[in-house]
């Protein structure tokens, strides 16, 4: 029997009984042939590979590298770096003169395009393939088991032979993906880099419901507002039914009551409860009648008119709200004071204060949640020439970066600057502005850094020494109850040494401290 492209059999390699090629029956019939079963391969000697000790390789064995196939210490593959060798994947293009890379100089050199067999010579990682006598390889009849490393073939008795398989995420060419971190290849999938557009701040965990009054479960309109007629008719009132209704109802529950009311009894429910109540409890039931929105745009406008300006109240609605929800206390001030929130705010603040108002106002954020630390670090090296490192201050760079960037990727500025100059944003601001303009850097600050924190620094702020400020404690416990309430409760008694129940407790009294500690929710 011929084969094309191998020289003939007389005084060729190799002519011995038992070898390769194969016999009648296909190839490999016979025991100990390749594959290799026990015994090795070939099974006897003057057989492939050469030299002594067979497959798989003792000292001196295939392949010629050192530590041999099967990998010990120093072993397959032999590049320094760990597996996968090189960055790009596994293998990417077979050099020359290697296994798959094509002839160079080497074996095999004739009849490789038409083998008959897909397995053998495709795509082996590794060391060049050693030279046989005669300079060719015979080429065979039948079907092939293949050889590690060629995609689709068997890999039988090869132990911890690694796999070709191209779905596997992150090993060489296909990086494992990142989620939150965009653009960041994985040069090992076991340590993720966060090089180049990542940053190692931990994405945001969304653990549910934060807040303290939740959806009575079976609340009826209808119903309610009869509990509320019945505590206000007649002489007296009624508080505890009020509080145990109100306290127990969420804001979207609570609202209707209004139109429920006037369907009912032809009444307004906010006119008849206004005569029913006074003083700080009755501004407190006002609040809860109010839609979220409704409340921020009447607490703005209660903030601008007047004498005074309310500053810390502006700075703290516009530093908390999202975009959509600034949007719409937008809408409802324009609504209800004939006059956008805008011109409101010029007519009655100045200067960077102003712009730094207007700025926020704008509901324009970015919200986008991925973090570039490329950026995050141009940003922050912009912040220390405009203030540490010149001369006097460069307000309106403070302005842009603070009011236009996403809130995940403030906060790697904030860390960046840190690293960068040594000191804390808060007290560079310090140091380098004053009066509103300070203390309104410092709350966006603070609301980016984390919201429940500046939170329960003002409801603090709000308690402690002489007198209570009762229309921060109303509007902030009204306005968290439903977002998260709990958060500021751990921050409170974390950082201040007792319970903002127990401070609620204290610094208040009769129905309004009942109803405060509805919204509080419960003591820590």
């Amino acid at each position: 029997m011929s084969y094309p492209g191998y020289p003939p059999q007389g005084g060729g390699y190799p002519p011995q009984p038992g070898a390769y090629p194969p016999q009648a029956g296909g190839y490999p019939p016979q025991p100990g042939a390749y594959p290799p079963q026990a015994g090795g391969y070939p099974p006897q000697p003057s057989g492939y590979p050469p030299q002594a000790g067979g497959y798989p390789p003792q000292a001196g064995g295939y392949p010629p590298q050192a530590g041999g196939y099967p990998p010990q210490a120093g072993g397959y593959p032999p590049a320094a770096g760990g597996y996968p060798p090189q960055a790009g994947g596994y293998p990417q293009a077979p050099p020359q003169g290697s296994w798959g890379g094509g002839p160079a100089g080497g074996y095999p050199s004739i009849g490789l395009d038409s083998m008959s067999n897909p397995g053998y010579g495709a795509g082996m990682p590794g060391g060049t393939m050693p030279q046989h006598p005669g300079g060719t390889m015979p080429q065979h009849p039948g079907p092939a088991m293949g050889y590690p490393g060629q995609p689709g073939q068997p890999m039988a008795g090869y132990p911890r032979a690694p796999s070709p398989n191209p779905s596997m995420p992150g090993y060489g060419g296909a990086p494992a993906p990142m989620p939150g971190y965009p653009q960041a290849p994985s040069p090992n999938p076991s340590m993720p880099a966060y090089g180049g557009g990542a940053m190692p701040v931990a994405p945001p965990v969304n653990r549910g419901f934060r807040g303290t009054i939740k959806d009575f479960p079976g609340a009826d309109q209808l119903k309610d507002v009869e509990v509320l007629r019945k505590a206000m008719k007649g002489f007296g009132t009624d508080e505890q039914a009020i509080i145990d209704l109100l306290g127990s109802r969420s804001n979207r529950q609570r609202v209707p009551m209004l139109r429920a009311y006037k369907t009912s009894y032809g009444k307004d429910l906010i006119k008849d409860l206004h005569s029913e109540l006074s003083g700080d409890f009755r501004k407190l039931v006002m609040a809860m009648l109010k839609a979220p929105a409704e409340f921020d745009a009447y607490e703005l406008n209660s903030a601008i008119k007047g004498a005074g300006t309310d500053e810390a109240c502006l700075i703290e609605i516009l530093s908390s709200r999202s975009n959509a929800e600034i949007k719409e206390i937008n809408q409802i001030y324009k609504k209800e004071y004939k006059k956008s929130l805008e011109d409101a705010i010029s007519g009655d603040t100045s200067g960077h204060f102003r712009r730094l108002l207007i700025s926020l106002a704008q509901g324009n954020r970015d919200e986008r949640p991925n973090v570039d630390i490329s950026l995050a670090k141009q940003d922050a090296q912009a912040l220390y020439a405009a203030g540490e490192n010149k001369l006097g201050t460069d307000e309106s760079k403070f302005n842009a970066i603070l009011c236009a960037r996403s809130k995940p990727h403030l906060r790697a500025v904030f860390l960046q600057y840190q690293q960068m100059c040594g000191r804390d944003i808060e007290k560079s601001i310090n140091r380098e502005m004053s009066g509103d303009l300070e203390s309104g850097m410092l709350a966006v600050v603070k609301c980016i850094k984390n919201t429940p924190v500046y939170f329960a620094e003002r409801l603090y702020k709000a308690m402690k020494g002489a007198g209570t400020k009762d229309t921060t404690l109303i509007r902030i416990m009204v306005s968290r109850s439903e977002v998260d309430m709990l958060d500021i409760r751990q921050e409170y008694v974390k950082n201040y040494g007792k319970s903002l129940y127990t401070h609620i407790s204290g610094d208040t009294s009769g129905d309004y401290k009942k109803l405060l500690l509805k919204l509080c929710g419960g003591n820590d």
